[in-house]
């Protein structure tokens, strides 16, 4: 039943990795629910915690869940379904369950291509975002994208223009539109693609939902384009992902003078193949989808309109969620800034775990940056290290400090939550 998918998927104390290891001992997830302590512990993978929370039967929030998305007319895609698409269930933490709204694409017979980049995008972005876009639509590809404001909506926006169909992955519900000003774009997606996430109805767009998020657009992909992206961007996590799940990173070349071009142009020292236009991106996968990709590589008459680049303009000065579309770090400036005004932080809305520059002892940068990814439930270290962008030799030496602090708590399975005491 799909409560029981939903009961799975929401389950707290196993991460979706361990969820996945129960699909190779159990035919679906409601013979997880209905198994027994002994079924459980004959899985030597899983710790004695794990197995205790697969004892919590309470199914009150999956009905919750399951009511709300017929309420609002979300679909649900699980594990098992034959309309799961094959490559994302074949990385190692496939989520367990899919909301979406809009028509699925036929996710294995087609070659799929995410887009991805900065939501701070210049105009030479934005421009090329769209023009690749389309061009990945004429030969046959679906673009994927994460639906934030900048690179990943006017790629999508590209695409849209040619009539074929996008998938958007959320860092949100499907019901909830983020940013706010991208809401005639989740129309036009509904209508000629689907949107896509693993959170459920009325899930905010919290800043440890899009590290999650990622590892889906990159899994669901033959390939990940990434047009313009500077050094601390979602879009270069994005891209590790891909690396890490086999996939080809692809990096259109940018201005060496622009700072929200380094980390793409780092992506090419890295070893991405640099390409210029749609069909020397889908044309890699002729072979693995023959008939379905059309060469279509003359010159596109797509661009980005001046009222586009004014409102990308106007939306880079706005002070929006900052960790939609990059893993945010702790600079000086701002530190300096509050501690010179002190009325306005007296007298403004407090961000989320902000009495985390106020712990003592102090924090040092790099410390502070591995707390401002902690939420409250535990995270695994191997997904802290991707959310932070740090090595694992930093994150882990960083660690064992701010245990010693008192600010973490590090428990078994390599699991690490903050510690609110």
């Amino acid at each position: 039943m799909l409560m029981h998918w939903i009961w799975l998927a929401t389950l707290p104390g196993l991460h979706d990795r361990q969820k996945a290891l129960l699909m190779q001992y159990f035919r679906d997830a409601e013979d997880v629910f209905f198994a027994d302590a002994d079924a459980y512990g004959c899985i030597e993978e899983l710790s004695q915690e794990e197995r205790e929370a697969l004892g919590n039967k309470d199914t009150a929030l999956a009905e919750d869940i399951l009511r709300q998305c017929q309420r609002l007319k979300i679909h649900i895609l699980t594990y098992r379904d034959a309309a799961y698409p094959s490559r994302l269930r074949n990385i190692s933490d496939p989520p367990m369950v899919l909301y979406y709204k809009g028509v699925l694409p036929e996710f294995d017979s087609i070659p799929l291509i995410a887009v991805v980049g900065t939501r701070k995008a210049s105009g030479y972005g934005l421009t090329t975002a769209k023009r690749m876009g389309s061009q990945i639509a004429e030969c046959g590809g679906v673009v994927v994208s994460g639906m934030a404001f900048g690179i990943d909506g006017m790629a999508m926006r590209g695409a849209l223009s040619k009539g074929a169909p996008v998938i958007g992955v959320l860092g949100s519900g499907a019901d909830v539109v983020y940013p706010s000003s991208n809401r005639s774009l989740y129309a036009d997606v509904e209508v000629n693609g689907c949107l896509l996430t693993e959170f459920a109805p009325g899930t905010p767009p919290m800043k440890w939902n899009f590290p999650k998020r990622n590892r889906i657009i990159s899994g669901l992909c033959c390939g990940v384009l990434v047009v313009e992206a500077p050094e601390k961007s979602g879009a270069l996590i994005t891209a590790r992902r891909a690396a890490d799940q086999g996939r080809d990173v692809f990096v259109v070349p940018g201005n060496i003078d622009v700072a929200s071009c380094k980390g793409s142009n780092g992506l090419l020292r890295d070893g991405a193949i640099a390409v210029s236009s749609g069909w020397e991106v889908v044309s890699e996968y002729a072979a693995q989808f023959p008939g379905k990709i059309r060469r279509v590589d003359g010159a596109s008459m797509q661009t980005a309109y001046p009222d586009e680049v004014a409102l990308a303009a106007r939306e880079e000065e706005k002070t929006s969620l900052k960790v939609a579309q990059n893993t945010d770090f702790p600079r000086k400036a701002k530190k300096e800034k509050a501690s010179k005004k002190k009325k306005e932080i007296d007298n403004s809305a407090a961000p989320l775990y902000s009495d985390a520059e106020t712990m003592k002892p102090p924090l040092t940068e790099t410390e502070q940056a591995i707390v401002n990814c902690l939420g409250p439930a535990y995270i695994l270290v191997d997904d802290l290290i991707v959310a932070s962008g740090l090595t694992a030799g930093t994150v882990s030496a960083a660690l064992t400090m701010l245990q010693i602090k008192g600010v973490v708590k590090l428990l078994p399975g390599n699991r690490v939550q903050r510690n609110e005491k």
